[in-house]
């Protein structure tokens, strides 16, 4: 519970504009930044209906808020408030008299809001809106400047109860009186000007009387838009009670709010801080002031916690309580840490963190045509940008916003401007940051016009932009179009486009080039100036550069940053007439490293090694096929040239078939023996290749013989495996066979192991070799 209780304080860390210097980013100045004061009140309920837990979380609620403004001319009052059930009661407890919050007003607040306390029975338990809602009216418009904000913060279970208190009456009629003097006393509120936002506790509080004490306050807000205007808010539980009191501060003081994570320390937490905020501040719950807070920006960064570093000033607040905050003005944009510690013995509770800022958003708009003619439409772009010229990637940065505009000129009286960003019509996508309209030129108009466009969010300044032109003459003296595409591009880079020109006049033209709405520097383009001659036709090259690293302040780092400017082309013979205002956009992002740019080389050598290596198998593999010996038939052949046997080869060792003569002088056949005095292979040239023991190599062609011993040789017969061979010998007879070869005494078979030759002779019932292998 502590830690929930201590998540109530953390909506009051940013409650002022901040003053900016026109479009430029917030200076860092030696002295403190000036914010814009804020006096309230905070009327806490006492009554009887609130359960004791209640009270607690309405106790903290009240220090928290006042302890983080951060605007030291700020004033606060606090009270708490029940209902005078008799003479002696009041219905109202004073606890804090109004207090400026300076450092020794922060302190006084912190003592004070512990005064506040659950009622006796005999102290008054009623609840009495009226006479809290007078209360606070007095304190915040007696001796106060009207300028300044006043705000009324309501913390009940929103049930009035005024039946037990004599001076709304008889007992029969107090209820009504007690409904008649709440409703005076909001018109009173909203005569002085005071906003009332209500928040409720307990665990059914009337969220119908509180939306009628919202809305009978003070209903003009820091802007107007709907979501700045006063509202109650219901809290459902304890957990919903700090998220649920940041968002009703942020919208009563035109702030906007981002929640962040929660874990247990140790732990690092995140939280983004958009890039259009001027200032802004990180609110952390730590549940347990032992807890140590450290920040570290989205370029990695550990900040402090008070002065300056690069273009930011610090200042934190609270570092001893359960809840602190460090206020930045001109935070670095992006994703921050929170690396939460603690001892031992303070871990159980969780750290919360989230965000609340205030920005500025600027709009760069363009007209297309930018001279048009009476009669044609115009189309009116307006891009939302950040007050440096980034663009916005996030459209909830810019949610609830209002765009409005207007076309104004000579001739004609005002026509409204109506824009839009839902990809319908003139624009092109949806949800990009452009908001488009379209307006057609009065038949009236001549000379001067003008577009303008203005836009309004909660929590960011409002932005009036405009756009001149001319309405064009009939016979332009010069017509141009550029050709210059969005681009990625990184620092130093150049976007290359063409500037399409044709001076139809009998006098030179000069034109002048620049990149507009963008902080200086970040995109020149070249050349600055073209002069046309008279009747010139020309497409010059134009080069927009990138600046350097250095210009961006590091905040390329975080992801790149999307520059959105706009190409302008202008004839300054002719008046500075525009002839062309294009939008234009170049992402730019870190040059790569050499890992990033040459990463493609490992996985391209991969790929080769794997294509050679595959290329040296498949060789490798052709080469052991050319040469397997398989399907080679090995013929024995006599001195006088008859063949006697046929043996077919198999696969070899190492691609070589080894094998022996048996019985040369007797029954000669060939048999295949391991490590035999023979062995041949496939020649890839054709033939085979033999390989005597002892005696070297010998081609083997297919067709012809070589010797083996004194009377027999070697020669080619039909390839089982390929066909036969070209040029082999033509098979003898069976006729010259059978007259020439004896009969072998073992059947054909031989004596070693493995294959035999097959002796070409004939048996009763069985087939002879020449029938095997014809």
């Amino acid at each position: 519970m502590p830690g929930v209780l201590s998540m109530l304080g953390a909506a009051a860390i940013l409650l002022a504009p901040v003053a900016s210097d026109g479009h430029r980013p917030v200076p860092v100045a030696a002295s403190e930044p000036s914010f814009a004061a804020v006096d309230y009140v905070v009327a806490v309920d006492e009554s009887a209906s609130l359960a004791p837990e209640d009270m607690r979380a309405e106790k903290a609620a009240a220090a928290r808020i006042a302890l983080g403004d951060v605007s030291a001319a700020s004033n606060v009052t606090v009270f708490g408030f029940a209902a005078a059930e008799s003479d002696d009661q009041s219905a109202v407890d004073p606890v804090c008299p109004r207090t400026t919050l300076d450092a020794a007003g922060r302190e006084t607040i912190g003592a004070c809001v512990g005064k506040l306390r659950g009622r006796r029975k005999s102290e008054g338990t009623g609840t009495d809106f009226p006479a809290a809602i007078r209360q606070g009216v007095h304190e915040l418009s007696k001796g106060t400047d009207e300028s300044v904000p006043r705000v009324l913060f309501l913390l009940t279970d929103g049930v009035l109860d005024v039946t037990d208190s004599p001076k709304y009456g008889a007992a029969s009629h107090r209820a009504e009186e007690g409904e008649r003097q709440l409703k005076q006393a909001l018109k009173d509120a909203a005569d002085q000007r005071v906003q009332i936002w209500p928040l409720g506790f307990g665990p059914a509080p009337d969220k119908a009387q509180l939306d009628r004490m919202a809305a009978g306050g003070y209903q003009k807000g820091c802007v107007e838009l709907p979501s700045a205007r006063p509202k109650a808010r219901k809290v459902s539980g304890a957990k919903d009670v700090g998220p649920m009191l940041e968002q009703a501060f942020a919208a009563a003081h035109c702030l906007r709010y981002q929640r962040g994570e929660s874990k247990r320390p140790p732990a690092t937490l995140e939280v983004a801080i958009s890039p259009l905020a001027t200032v802004g501040s990180i609110v952390v719950d730590k549940g347990d002031p032992k807890v140590t807070i450290s920040y570290i920006d989205p370029l990695g960064h550990r900040v402090p916690s008070s002065g300056t570093y690069e273009k930011s000033r610090f200042e934190l607040a609270g570092a001893g309580d359960n809840v602190e905050a460090l206020k930045i003005v001109d935070p670095v944009p992006g994703v921050w840490k929170v690396k939460a510690e603690a001892p031992d013995g303070h871990r159980s509770l969780p750290v919360g963190v989230s965000v609340l800022w205030q920005g500025e958003l600027r709009g760069s708009i363009t007209m297309d045509p930018p001279s048009p003619e009476p009669g044609r439409r115009t189309t009116v772009t307006m891009r939302l940008q950040t007050r440096e010229g980034y663009e916005i990637a996030d459209p909830k940065d810019y949610a609830g916003l209002r765009v409005r505009g207007e076309l104004t000129g000579e001739g004609f009286t005002p026509v409204p401007l109506r824009f839009t960003d839902d990809g319908e019509g003139p624009d092109r996508a949806a949800g990009d940051g452009a908001f488009t309209g379209s307006v057609r030129i009065p038949e009236r108009a001549g000379g001067a016009l003008k577009v303008s466009g203005t836009l309004t969010a909660s929590g960011l300044r409002a932005d009036t932009r405009s756009e001149s032109g001319r309405v064009a003459p009939a016979v332009p003296a010069v017509t141009s179009a550029l050709s210059l595409s969005d681009a990625d591009a990184h620092p130093g880079d150049r976007v290359t486009g063409s500037l399409a020109v044709h001076n139809t006049s009998d006098t030179p033209h000069t034109l002048r080039l620049s990149v507009t709405d963008l902080a200086p520097g970040l995109l020149t383009v070249t050349p600055s100036e073209i002069v046309v001659k008279p009747g010139e036709s020309a497409r010059p090259e134009v080069t927009v550069e990138v600046a350097g690293a250095g210009a961006f302040g590091g905040r390329l780092d975080n992801g790149g940053l999307r520059l959105g400017g706009v190409a302008t082309v202008i004839d300054t013979t002719d008046g500075d007439r525009p002839l062309v205002r294009s939008s234009l956009s170049v992402r730019v992002t870190p040059k790569p490293g050499v890992w990033a740019r040459y990463w493609w080389v490992l996985p391209t050598a991969a790929v080769l090694a794997a294509v050679v290596g595959a290329m040296v198998a498949a060789w490798l593999r052709q080469r052991r096929i050319r040469r397997d010996p398989f399907g080679l038939v090995l013929q024995l052949v006599s001195a006088e040239g008859e063949i006697l046997g046929r043996h077919p080869a198999g696969h070899g060792t190492k691609q070589w078939y080894e094998f022996a003569v048996v019985e040369p002088h007797r029954s000669p056949r060939i048999e295949r023996r391991a490590n035999g005095p023979y062995a041949v292979r496939r020649s890839p040239e054709g033939g085979a290749v033999l390989r005597k023991r002892g005696g070297g190599q010998t081609r083997l062609p297919a067709r012809g013989q070589v010797p083996l011993t004194d009377s027999l040789s070697l020669s080619l017969g039909e390839d089982t495996r390929g066909g036969p061979r070209p040029g082999a010998p033509a098979s003898p007879s069976r006729s010259r066979i059978r007259s020439r070869i004896r009969t072998s005494p073992r059947s054909g078979t031989g004596t070693g192991t493995g294959d035999t030759t097959t002796p070409l002779s004939t048996g009763q019932g069985g087939d002879s070799a020449y029938d095997m292998y014809r």
